[in-house]
């Protein structure tokens, strides 16, 4: 990796990572672990914990960037009677994978920081909800809760003070809904899960109907980053009204693939081209996308804008938990948007009628689009029912699951109307709509008839080739092996 790599990333979620052993509570001791709770209990109330974490400005890194103090001051206004927190480890975007490396790689900072958050709030058990999906994290999961426990870290009379706190592990099924906090609270209550109406909202009547606070891994994560070192020093990181950093995992078409962490405010291009190192190839960025099937598409013009929740927001798309996919001229935005919703409405729950029909009908229109059948008027018609689906479905995954379908229409109407009027897929992705030919550039080399799977190319040495289109597959071998300094094989 190159120093521009490193140069523009701030560890703070992930500053453990890789750093110490995951299996030995002693290793974490040492980077000051559980020093925090230690001060939390020992030198400040449970309203003096709230108020660091409203003045820090934390805001919940799972996708709605709600402020964590505020959700903790509201649970913690209900007094007495019992009081539930929970770790929200259902990570089901497709391409992130940021709260697994943290469990895997630092689980005790999670623990940590429920702990504080049980005592901020009055609760003394704690749920972590994870998915069985991730059985390293799992394993490594049991393994902290069972060494805090026997160094009384956990349990009874905590640092010999008067509080006590429990955690146990809870294994999600693997469906995208359950990371919504209402449909997760119905899963570990034993039900389905779906999502309920709101209000009320869990801090006020969540497990159990008990007031329940829900964070996810990286918001946990930075806590006692944030109790040790200050409010006031957090709050120098960051945006004003994003303070801290995000941690994104960069994917698709980059050359520096895997977890990043970097200071609210760095720039979309930084991101991409400093720190991934730009597109691989020297091909040609077409857009990002952020926030997975719940975010939408930022194009080339937009590169500038600095990251943070409500500048994505603004450009139409959202943070979420912290996918970022980097897309190239390879890419069909018609297919994007496709990809995206057919995940959606597989997962939808299927409990709202906006959600579970329209996105159907959607998908439905996208594949009739991709196979060449669309009509124009197929266009209006995606968005209007995205616009009918994102105002009166239940939950953030109806709400949210036309975005990908909006975003692209909006920056590449073009491209729909390529597949629509001209029968015709320019980035040469939906199979129907694409035929490779050989051109007047072909020198005979026979490459492309070598690398054929179906042996459907023809032609004598260093004699211009030929493809037989009824056998031909459309798998783009020909074109991917052809030398670029000749680029005889293209897309008609």
């Amino acid at each position: 990796m190159s120093d521009k790599f490193y140069a523009k990333q701030k560890r703070i979620a992930l500053r453990n990572c890789g750093v110490i052993n995951p299996f030995d509570i002693n290793e974490y001791i040492a980077y000051d672990g559980y020093q925090a709770l230690a001060k939390c209990l020992t030198e400040m109330t449970p309203a003096m914990v709230i108020e660091e974490m409203k003045k820090s400005g934390l805001r919940g890194r799972g996708g709605g960037g709600f402020p964590t103090g505020l959700k903790w001051d509201f649970c913690a206004r209900n007094v007495g009677g019992q009081k539930f927190i929970i770790c929200n480890a259902d990570e089901g975007d497709p391409g992130a994978f940021m709260d697994r490396a943290i469990l895997e790689g630092d689980p005790h900072s999670t623990i940590e920081a429920m702990a504080i958050g049980g005592y901020a709030i009055g609760a003394d058990q704690g749920y972590i909800y994870i998915r069985a999906e991730y059985p390293v994290a799992v394993a490594r999961l049991n393994d902290a809760i069972a060494q805090a426990k026997k160094l009384g870290l956990l349990g009874k009379n905590i640092f010999g003070t008067d509080f006590s706190f429990d955690l146990e592990i809870r294994l999600g099924a693997g469906t995208f809904v359950c990371g919504e906090e209402t449909a997760l609270i119905a899963s570990i209550e034993g039900e389905r899960g779906m999502p309920r109406n709101k209000p009320p909202f869990p801090a006020n009547k969540g497990l159990w109907q008990k007031p329940t606070i829900i964070n996810n891994v990286e918001t946990y994560a930075n806590i006692p980053y944030i109790i040790l070192n200050g409010a006031d020093h957090f709050k120098t990181i960051g945006t004003e009204k994003s303070s801290g950093t995000k941690v994104f995992a960069l994917g698709g078409k980059i050359v520096n693939t895997g977890l990043i962490e970097v200071p609210m405010g760095v720039t979309l291009r930084e991101a991409i081209y400093d720190i991934g190192g730009g597109i691989p190839d020297k091909r040609k960025f077409k857009a990002v996308q952020t926030g997975g099937p719940s975010g939408g598409c930022i194009v080339e013009k937009d590169l500038d804008t600095p990251i943070d929740f409500d500048n994505l927001v603004s450009l139409d798309s959202m943070m979420g938990s912290g996918g970022m996919i980097v897309m190239d001229e390879d890419n069909c935005m018609v297919d994007v948007a496709r990809f995206y919703l057919e995940f959606t409405e597989e997962e939808s729950c299927g409990k709202c009628t906006p959600c579970r029909e329209g996105t159907k009908k959607m998908l439905e229109i996208l594949e009739k689009i991709t196979l060449g059948h669309g009509k124009i008027e197929d266009l209006d018609l995606l968005e209007n029912l995205g616009n009918m689906i994102i105002e009166s479905s239940l939950c953030g995954l109806g709400q949210s699951a036309p975005n990908p379908v909006i975003s692209t229409l909006k920056h590449f109407r073009s491209e729909y109307e390529a597949h629509i009027l001209e029968k015709r897929c320019p980035a040469g992705v939906c199979k129907e709509l694409v035929k490779f030919v050989i051109n007047d550039k072909c020198i005979g080399c026979g490459i492309c008839k070598k690398a054929c799977p179906v042996d459907c190319i023809s032609g004598a040495p260093k004699t211009k080739h030929v493809i037989d289109q009824k056998a031909c597959i459309k798998c783009a071998v020909c074109k991917k092996v052809c030398p670029p300094k000749i680029s005889a094989v293209v897309i008609e």
